[in-house]
């Protein structure tokens, strides 16, 4: 099953079925059809071949393209794979990390300008004391930790906050006494 066939396996709303889901996760992590395993050179039809239709296309200057392949929700990993104007691959680079996030400009980036570098969240959601939606990643920080990355933009579509939390693991609940 391509990543594509995987990652169309979606229920109403963009959520992946839970197999679906879990079947994407260890295709990449046993290295089937994964973005690690592109060959620098490649020709962009048979990297789209062996890994199905990207999450998102961006152009690059000069004539190149990116494809964005993410395992969110239930995965850790957005891949960036550029394509010069002959269709090569020349880069490749996982680049859902602390840093990237960290890094977003608070109130110049917009909803498009996230969205094109982490494509789609693991989630979406709204609270009481913040006019818009919080965009929630899924990535691995320092020491294999589980960490999540919350973008919170604005109705205007514009970044307003970047915060970090790590993400509690199944046991991890204590009491509150």
């Amino acid at each position: 099953m391509t990543l594509s066939a995987r990652l169309s396996a979606r229920l109403p709303g963009g959520a992946l079925r839970p197999m679906a889901a879990l079947a994407l996760a260890l295709g990449l992590l046993a290295g089937c059809a994964s973005p690690y395993g592109a060959k620098l050179g490649a020709a962009q039809q048979e990297v789209v071949a062996s890994l199905g239709t990207p999450a998102l296309r961006t152009p690059l200057p000069g004539g190149g393209e990116r494809l964005l392949y993410t395992t969110q929700p239930l995965g850790f990993s957005v891949f960036h794979l550029d394509f010069d104007a002959q269709g090569r691959l020349v880069r490749r680079e996982q680049v859902l990390t602390q840093e990237r996030l960290a890094a977003i400009p608070v109130g110049q980036w917009t909803v498009a300008d996230v969205q094109r570098t982490f494509g789609p969240p693991m989630r979406i959601e709204q609270v009481a004391r913040f006019e818009g939606d919080i965009w929630t990643y899924r990535f691995m920080g320092d020491f294999n930790t589980r960490r999540q990355g919350h973008v919170h933009i604005d109705r205007a579509g514009v970044v307003r906050r970047v915060m970090f939390t790590d993400e509690p693991r199944p046991g991890d609940e204590r009491p509150f006494f």
